[in-house]
């Protein structure tokens, strides 16, 4: 054994809502999960923030930029990423309009007003219920 700690590996993820309740979703242009709609997010970088991380990941893959972030939630079930255990920090955002262009490791993104039905990546349809019902609570207040 190496010495070394053996740590799982830290993401974020960001849902991205505009003002008519659609959500940002990018389908994934590599294993696992390709194919799938899921949240724009990625990897945390050493020395970065996870706030600075979900920003960047966002904008690479969507072109996008946010304002206000509010955090949904730590979503750490072992197995909810295939490839290794994989912690997510997962923020929420909202634009009033916003044209979207895919990049990086995504290979489609869009605007999904009926995301409940599309077939989604990991954890991402509990993540999507989870930012949807904070989303409410915001406005209902």
């Amino acid at each position: 054994m190496s010495g070394e700690p053996r740590n799982p590996a830290l993401a974020t993820d960001c849902v991205l809502f505009d003002a008519q309740g659609r959500v940002l979703l990018i389908r994934r242009g590599n294993s696992p999960f390709k194919g799938n709609y899921a949240i724009p997010g990625g990897f945390v970088d050493v020395g970065e923030s996870v706030e600075a991380a979900c920003r960047r990941e966002l904008k690479e893959e969507t072109g996008l930029s946010v304002g206000e972030l509010r955090l949904v939630g730590v979503y750490s079930d072992p197995k909810r990423d295939p490839r290794s255990h994989v912690v997510s920090v997962v923020y929420m955002g909202e634009v009033k309009t916003a044209n979207p262009k895919a990049g990086d490791d995504a290979s489609d993104a869009r605007w999904v007003k009926y995301w409940r039905r599309a077939k989604l990546a990991f954890d991402h349809a509990d993540i999507l219920s989870d930012a949807d019902a904070l989303r409410n609570s915001i406005r209902n207040r």
